[in-house]
């Protein structure tokens, strides 16, 4: 057990064999003897047994220690999953040894191969310490390298931030010294300006006092030459103007009294007859010889206050020359005694030695200012005199002015009172034809009362017309003496025909149709007037009986088929009658039917005499007067029975029929809808197409027709647009599709009518038309007010466009209508628009004026040639025609 226990210590451990050696044989250190060293070893045997131990493999290591040493040398192996043996054989082919042996757990190695391995281990760990200690030097520097940075780039923008203080207050304080510099030299340069201007204004105002000082001298002497110049220039002016003045007026007040005179005497030949007029005369009279009176007073006054003005003035003048001889005397005695001042000082200057002389010249010179002081108070009084005398001279000029203010009121009152005579003398022409009117009135032989229909256009109602009859004539009636000739021989044809009026009441009674496109009625009618010289006669009945006949035909049962054909006649006749007389000048007074209608423009026509081949009288202007009534009253009974005519066919039109209208189940809008019946419509293309030939047969004038047709069209768009706005079943689209299909059918009809029958007709149904395009729009939802006020409907008021939106409903499609947005604004403006409004209707009027005066009818209906026109056979048996056939 020993033993075993040895051997098992022995085996643990690594035997080491140590032999000593002496190094010398003195026993001293630091001494070695290499002879005495060699022969222990050799003796020892040391060098044998280390000559046997290389001679074999001394160097045994385990696979795992080798490993763990020399494993380094292949790190690529170390991290696989080798043998350990493996690892050793492959680090020994990596070291390329080849004294070595592999044992079963162990490695033999010969003596020196485990030297190479440790160099070469040596070698590689000191490779990877160098790489170790440069990657933390590395680490190292950098760090301290960004420290350095961080610190260098801090220093860096602290100096920067020095310098650039450094540069901001250098800047400062040059910016400083600039601003001083500059005020310090704008001090100087003030200094050395106020210097200079103080130095030029003290010349300047040197040279100007010197040269104002001599030109005051001059000018005080020009003053005093003026001042005698205009007073004698004054004297003599206002002598002129006094002259004129007296002329003038007395040249003024003869004219005035030789006018006041003349129309005296017109007054007094005028007025025999008229009581009230004498009574204004003798007032006017009484007024104008008052007036004359004070004329004459302020004349007389006027005259004194001239002659005392005169007086007066010639006073002043004597003061004021007076007065100028004493100031001329007292400038040369002044001018003297200045003299004796330059003799006597100069005797003084010879005279100084002696003091008796000197007393002497005291006693002159105090003598010489006594006198000098009352040349002063003589100067002094003679200035107070002149204010004086200007003081007088402003009051004479006022008083002046007070006469003219009364000469010019005086010239007021008279042309006042020349107005009031122009005023007068209008009334007694205007009394005088009344008075020539009853005369003529009561002069006729059988005097009817015009019908009620025709008593407006004379401007006379019936009392009126009776007092006019019943009025006996005037004893005496100062006719004009250059047509008291003319008439009588007009008188005397016109009573030898007035048994022939028979043809004419047959002309009227009969329809003698048209030749040539003129109407023989009228033609005849003119010819007869003509010929019986109707027109130059101052009384005579056959124009009342025309016009009763004319009245008398249009009273019938079947007068409404004849309208046309009078139309005709009676716009000819009228027509020939301005064309061809005019006034004698007789009857200047305007009319008393209204301005605005078709006989107050008469007058005035026939007065201007522009064409006039024959001169008329009162009655063929009275005649003319009535025809244009009558005129008037054709055309509008022809409109009135046209509308009554065509008012059931337009209840009709306004809504769509049953059969036309949409079913329940609704279309796309996309989709077309099937087109509606116009069968009304064509109704009333076919009324209007008969109404054309009616009127082109009895050749009625393009005038009336272009104003006929569109007085139709405007009650068209008046009834249609109504109907649409008080049904409600109206405002549908289906019903707005249908109406502007019968609109588009009318706008055709007036395309081939042409403009000159159709005129503006097509504009007359804008309300309508635009309503109906309103209705018919799509998306009216996104309408907005001013769209649907200013494009879509401008010339529909709000409160109709309101109306419209409020009551319309899309049968067709169901669609929306305008949005509730707009109608909301749209009710807030209509409330406030009937607050201003006095009528709230939103429906139109009918215009029942007539759209035409007699310029207008003078100017479009062309001149007829009457001369070419036959008498009718059925007129042959009348004697008073038979001038008609020889003419023929």
């Amino acid at each position: 057990q020993q033993l075993q226990a040895l051997m098992e210590t022995l085996s643990s451990t690594e035997p080491h064999y140590v032999r000593c050696v002496k190094p010398n044989s003195v026993n001293r250190p630091q001494l070695f003897e290499n002879q005495s060293v060699l022969h222990q070893l050799r003796c020892g045997g040391v060098l044998e047994a280390v000559r046997i131990s290389l001679a074999g493999y001394p160097t045994r290591r385990t696979y795992a220690e080798f490993v763990d040493r020399f494993g380094v040398l292949v790190p690529e192996l170390m991290f696989g999953s080798h043998d350990e043996r493996a690892l050793t054989e492959a680090v020994l082919e990596k070291m390329k040894l080849d004294n070595f042996q592999l044992g079963r757990n162990k490695v033999f190695l010969r003596a020196g191969q485990i030297a190479i391995l440790d160099v070469r281990r040596a070698e590689v760990l000191d490779n990877a310490a160098r790489r170790i200690q440069s990657c933390f030097r590395t680490f190292a520097a950098r760090k301290e390298f960004v420290k350095t940075k961080k610190a260098s780039i801090s220093l860096q923008a602290y100096c920067r931030g020095c310098f650039a203080r450094k540069m901001y207050k250098i800047r400062r304080e040059t910016a400083a010294a600039i601003i001083l510099q500059k005020y310090a030299r704008r001090l100087l340069l003030q200094r050395n300006y106020h210097e200079a201007c103080s130095a030029a204004l003290l010349i300047q105002s040197c040279i100007r006092g010197f040269i104002a000082r001599r030109y005051f001298s001059a000018i005080r002497e020009q003053k005093a030459a003026l001042v005698i110049q205009s007073f004698w220039r004054k004297r003599k002016v206002a002598m002129l103007f006094q002259h004129y003045k007296q002329a003038t007026i007395a040249i003024q007040c003869a004219w005035r009294q030789k006018l006041a005179r003349r129309e005296l005497r017109k007054l007094r030949m005028t007025a025999n007859e008229a009581g009230a007029l004498r009574e204004a005369k003798n007032k006017l009279e009484k007024k104008l010889d008052d007036l004359t009176l004070r004329l004459t007073l302020e004349r007389r006054m006027r005259a004194a206050g001239e002659e005392t003005k005169l007086v007066e003035i010639s006073k002043r003048d004597k003061i004021i020359e007076t007065l100028s001889a004493e100031c001329a005397a007292a400038k040369l005695s002044a001018r003297s005694e200045h003299d004796k001042n330059l003799i006597l000082q100069r005797q003084l200057d010879d005279s100084l030695r002696e003091i008796s002389m000197l007393r002497s010249n005291k006693i002159l010179k105090a003598e010489e200012e006594n006198e000098n002081s009352n040349l002063k108070n003589i100067v002094e009084s003679l200035s107070e005199k002149n204010s004086l005398l200007e003081n007088e001279l402003s009051t004479a000029r006022k008083n002046s002015d007070d006469t003219m203010e009364k000469l010019k009121d005086v010239e007021g009152k008279c042309t006042r009172l020349q107005q009031n005579l122009d005023k007068l003398q209008e009334k007694l022409t205007n009394l005088e034809n009344e008075n020539h009117v009853l005369r003529q009135k009561a002069f006729s032989i059988t005097p009817k009362p015009l019908p009620e229909k025709f008593a407006n256009s004379t401007g006379l109602t019936n009392s009126e017309q009776k007092r006019t009859f019943e009025t006996p004539p005037p004893t005496k009636y100062p006719s004009p003496i250059q047509h008291s000739t003319g008439s009588r021989r007009a008188r005397l044809p016109v009573e030898r025909h007035e048994g022939n009026h028979e043809i004419l009441l047959s002309c009227i009674k009969e329809n003698l149709g048209f030749k040539d496109g003129k109407p023989v009625a009228a033609c005849i009618i003119y010819r007869c007037l003509l010929h019986w010289r109707a027109f130059e006669s101052e009384r005579t009945a056959i124009f009342d009986h025309v016009i009763e006949a004319i009245n008398d035909v249009l009273k019938a049962k079947e007068a409404d088929g004849r309208l046309p054909y009078w139309l005709s006649n009676t716009s000819a006749l009228l027509c020939l009658l301005q064309k061809n007389l005019r006034s004698n000048g007789f009857f200047g007074t305007p009319s008393r039917r209204s301005a605005g209608g078709l006989g107050g423009k008469l007058a005035q026509l026939a007065g201007r005499g522009d064409t006039a081949q024959v001169d008329a009288r009162y009655p063929a202007i009275l005649f003319k007067q009535q025809l244009t009534a009558c005129v008037e009253k054709i055309f509008g009974q022809l409109r009135d029975n046209l509308k009554k005519e065509i008012s059931p066919l337009l209840s009709l039109c306004i809504q769509a029929p049953k059969s036309t209208r949409p079913g329940k189940a609704p279309k796309a809008p996309g989709v077309s809808a099937q087109q509606p019946s116009n069968s009304h419509w064509d109704n009333i293309v076919s009324f209007l197409n008969l109404l054309m030939d009616t009127l082109r047969e009895n050749h009625v004038p393009s005038f009336f027709i272009r104003k006929l047709i569109t007085q139709l069209f405007s009650f068209v768009n008046i009834q249609l647009f109504n109907s649409l706005l008080l049904r409600r079943e109206c405002c549908t689209f289906s019903n707005g599709e249908y109406v502007k299909a019968g609109l588009s059918l009318l706008e055709k009809w007036i395309t081939d009518v042409s403009e000159e029958f159709a005129g503006t007709s097509w504009h007359e149904l804008n309300y309508i038309r635009q309503a109906v395009g309103f209705l018919v729009i799509h998306q009216k939802r996104k309408k907005t007010l001013e769209e649907i006020s200013q494009d879509l409907c401008p010339s529909l008021s709000l409160r109709q466009i309101y109306r419209i939106c409020s009551m319309y409903w899309d049968d067709k499609y169901n669609t929306q209508g305008i949005s509730n947005e707009v109608v909301a604004a749209m009710r807030e403006m209509v409330n406030k628009d009937t607050q201003n409004l006095a009528s709230n209707s939103f429906l139109l009027d009918d215009d029942l004026s007539i759209p035409f005066s007699t310029e207008d009818l003078s100017i479009a209906i062309p001149a007829i040639d009457y001369a070419d026109v036959e008498l009718p056979e059925s007129l042959h048996h009348y004697p008073s025609a038979q001038f008609l056939l020889t003419a023929s």
